[in-house]
């Protein structure tokens, strides 16, 4: 990696090019037919990366991830449980709690679509040191905090 700096103009010039072809990207990565049909929204995608990622767990954890009230998780889970995405199961150790998992029969498709994404983020992540993996999340924190307040 170069230590060469990069002034705050530069690195702005850099990234407003960049960032609509990366959008660009990820939008063109393909649905997998068999969930071409459920008409999966933006809203849906974090829910089942974390998922995906960090396996089966209850409503309110999925809101508080995911920064929602828990009413609107369960009106989501609701919705993809209906459409075979996702699963429900009452919490054995606490019947107040349900606790939600992809669906088997969707679990492959889910992986592979959202799999490309993370796989690509795993090259760009994993040779920077923790700290600048560190810097860098809270890089694009802060800019999406930026845009939210224009």
């Amino acid at each position: 990696m170069s230590t060469d700096g990069l002034s705050v103009d530069d690195g702005i010039r850099t990234l407003l090019l960049l960032m609509p072809r990366m959008v660009g990207r990820a939008k063109r990565l393909k649905v997998p037919d068999e969930l071409q049909s459920l008409s999966l929204a933006p809203r849906h995608l974090s829910l089942l990366a974390y998922l995906l990622f960090d396996g089966a767990m209850p409503v309110n954890e999925l809101a508080a991830r995911l920064e929602v009230a828990p009413a609107t998780v369960s009106l989501m889970v609701g919705e993809l449980s209906r459409k075979g995405v996702l699963e429900r199961r009452e919490d054995d150790a606490d019947r107040r709690r349900t606790i939600v998992s992809i669906g088997a029969r969707h679990q492959a498709s889910i992986n592979e679509w959202l799999g490309y994404g993370a796989t690509a983020w795993r090259r760009a992540l994993e040779p920077l040191t923790p700290g600048q993996r560190r810097m860098f999340v809270d890089t694009l924190l802060a800019y999406e905090q930026a845009l939210a307040e224009s």
